[in-house]
């Protein structure tokens, strides 16, 4: 695969403005990214400005705390692909999963995916709130839950993706789903790095940094 087809093109501040977004999208057009990631309002957006290309259109949902109601996350889940969302990256609820409740973060994950179907699921764990035990758990609870994907971060917490917590998840799912590092990754060395430890996936507000156009 392409280095290029690795990366989700992401753009999630509050203030990002839809020419931001429209420069996003072509970004992602021209560096042939495998997809933007942005705020659920942009979607339309995005799928005008992309028509006609193979970018995908990613959004977040329960972002960035994951604290909401699982309902809540579903209905917005629910919009966002009725609005054309090819792709959700989900936030779990931290709290529960510090908790101990796993039963909770795997029922969420699980109805979310339900909700999404066909469609790509990534599930966000915040891993520099976690313990390495936790960060265990809580792919245990993706794997149980039938989600696509790992993703170490929001990239709006403490610290984004390392390469130590790209080798645990990968230790820990085997092949049995994806991992998505995103947050920090801001070097070639640390995007090719990322990809040789197991990630598949790589969300990045630097992607055209990253990417030789027309490599």
């Amino acid at each position: 695969m392409k280095l290029s087809k690795y990366i989700d093109h992401t753009l999630l501040k509050a203030d990002a403005s839809l020419e931001a977004i429209g420069k996003l999208c072509d970004e992602a057009i021209e560096y042939d990214f495998k997809s933007v990631c942005v705020n659920t309002c942009n979607i339309p957006f995005c799928k005008e400005k992309l028509a006609g290309s193979d970018v995908l259109v990613c959004c977040v949902i329960g972002f960035p705390l994951g604290a909401m109601s699982t309902e809540a996350k579903i209905a917005e889940t629910a919009d966002a692909l009725a609005k054309g969302a090819d792709e959700v990256d989900m936030v779990i609820n931290i709290g529960r999963l510090k908790d101990k409740d796993y039963a909770y973060v795997t029922d969420e994950i699980r109805r979310i995916k339900e909700t999404c179907g066909e469609k790509t699921l990534k599930v966000i764990i915040e891993t520099c709130l976690l313990t390495d035990e936790e960060k265990v758990k809580a792919c245990e609870c993706i794997l149980e839950a039938k989600a696509d994907f790992v993703k170490t971060s929001t990239g709006f917490s403490t610290n984004g993706a390392t390469f130590e917590d790209v080798a645990l998840l990968k230790q820990t799912v085997g092949d049995r789903c994806y991992i998505k590092a995103a947050g920090g990754v801001r070097s070639r060395d640390d995007f090719e790095k990322m990809i040789s430890l197991g990630a598949n996936r790589i969300g990045t507000s630097s992607g055209t940094k990253l990417i030789n156009k027309g490599e």
